[in-house]
């Protein structure tokens, strides 16, 4: 029982760079990092990681902000090398390895001017924000990533190679989409494709104030489907859209994706400004890949972040208490997103796939990311108290790609009338619970 060879030990020259991941906040120290180049390669770290009772963490972008692409003293399969892309523009179907980013897979569709779900930073792996639901730009319109999932290859625990989809183990398929890495390693994805070419896409920022979060509230659940707006709070960026004036002030934004037709461009725009005073706005036609870059630069890898998430409903008293920690934010690259999952997400079954939050019009993200270790006890007290203030006016249940480390408690709730489900058909593909280091569902029993 041995690993592949392309494996990296704390005795390599490269171990620093190969343990890194997106939040640095996660500083593990594996005992190797075995780089899969294919399913052979993952069946066989799985067994080794068995064999010699060793921690398994399954990183596939890394971005996991709470650190589950890593761990200490285990193994981390790598599935970085794994990133080809197939498009069959016929069928309209791409297939991914499970290492791709959103900037492999957008970038392959977009040449025959389709899409699907994805997030909104190019480079987030498809792998972990699939797995988790997959909130995104297009979710209104065409649903989660999950939702557009149609097969995935997957080696499980106990070394099988197994094809998930509606004909193919279909209560694994049915887990994968929304369930979480929580029962095996998914080494490539099958998903749906959409028309999808140019959009408009990018920020507009306001003084922030409670009848601006609720004005762009109200726009982003009333809009038509190809409209995607998502209200946030941050401070102003130094970027040429904003005077400097507003540079590092708070505000209240609206990131924007329209998918519809370019002559309904102008109707936007309007409405947007109709949503309260504009301070700044970068609002332009695009490729549909470079509306997911536009975050990119203002959160690299390397960052420490805290974050909290509830899905619910935002009444007034629940903007009040955005409003009042965003006049607090304590760094610029902090920023709370409050995504709409309306429209074609409510459309689906709660119980059709694992993804059970099928009613809440939002999805709330917020907590501090900054650059110096030294300010981590401050920021994540900043961050559970954020959380704490917001507790009366929404959901337990949170979107589990926005949950940190320590709401294990949280899952449960997190997926509803479908968690005992997934209890059982974690005992069916992982009883053991080789795949742990996730937000965790434990097998039955």
């Amino acid at each position: 029982m041995t690993l592949p060879q392309a494996v990296i030990t704390p005795a390599d020259a490269g171990y620093d760079e190969a343990r890194a991941v997106y939040n640095a906040a996660h500083d593990k120290r594996p005992v190797a990092i075995v780089r899969a180049a294919g399913p052979d390669d993952v069946a066989a770290t799985i067994a080794y990681a068995r064999g010699h009772d060793l921690p398994l963490a399954v990183r596939g972008g890394g971005h996991a902000i709470a650190g589950f692409g890593t761990c200490d003293g285990g193994i981390v399969l790598d599935l970085g090398l794994m990133r080809g892309v197939t498009v069959d523009a016929a069928a309209r179907t791409v297939t991914a390895g499970g290492g791709c980013t959103w900037a492999d897979l957008n970038e392959a569709t977009h040449a025959d001017g389709l899409a699907t779900t994805g997030g909104i930073q190019s480079t987030t792996g498809i792998a972990g924000l699939t797995l988790g639901g997959g909130l995104g730009f297009l979710a209104r319109r065409y649903g989660l990533a999950c939702d557009n999932l149609l097969g995935a290859d997957v080696v499980l625990a106990d070394g099988r190679r197994v094809t998930a989809d509606a004909d193919h183990e279909p209560d694994l398929f049915w887990a994968l989409r929304g369930g979480g890495g929580n029962f095996g390693v998914v080494t490539s994805f099958r998903f749906r494709l959409h028309p999808v070419s140019d959009v408009l896409g990018g920020l507009t920022c306001y003084p922030l104030d409670r009848e601006v979060l609720a004005a762009l509230r109200d726009l982003a659940t009333g809009a038509e489907p190809e409209l995607a707006v998502i209200p946030g709070v941050a401070l102003g960026p130094p970027l040429p859209l904003l005077p400097e004036r507003w540079h590092g002030r708070p505000i209240a934004l609206a990131v924007t994706c329209h998918s519809g037709a370019a002559d309904q461009d102008d109707d936007v725009r309007k409405r947007l400004h109709e949503a309260g005073p504009v301070v700044g706005q970068f609002l332009e036609r695009m490729p549909y890949p470079a509306v997911n870059t536009l975050f990119d630069a203002a959160l690299p890898a390397g960052l420490h972040h805290y974050w909290k998430g509830r899905f619910g409903e935002l009444p007034d008293e629940a903007l009040d208490v955005h409003v009042a920690y965003g006049e607090t934010l304590p760094c610029l690259q902090t920023a709370t997103l409050l995504f709409p999952v309306d429209g074609a997400v409510h459309r689906v079954d709660p119980t059709a796939t694992a993804f059970a939050v099928r009613d809440a019009p939002f999805a709330s993200v917020y907590g501090a990311s900054w650059p110096d270790a030294a300010d981590s006890t401050a920021n994540v007290a900043w961050s559970r108290a954020y959380d704490r203030a917001l507790a009366p006016y929404g959901d337990t249940a949170g979107y589990v790609n926005f949950l940190s480390v320590d709401d294990a408690d949280r899952i449960p709730a997190s997926y509803r009338q479908n968690y005992s489900r997934l209890r059982s058909v974690k005992r069916a593909y992982d009883p053991e619970n080789v795949f742990r280091i996730n937000q965790n569902i434990p097998p039955a029993g």
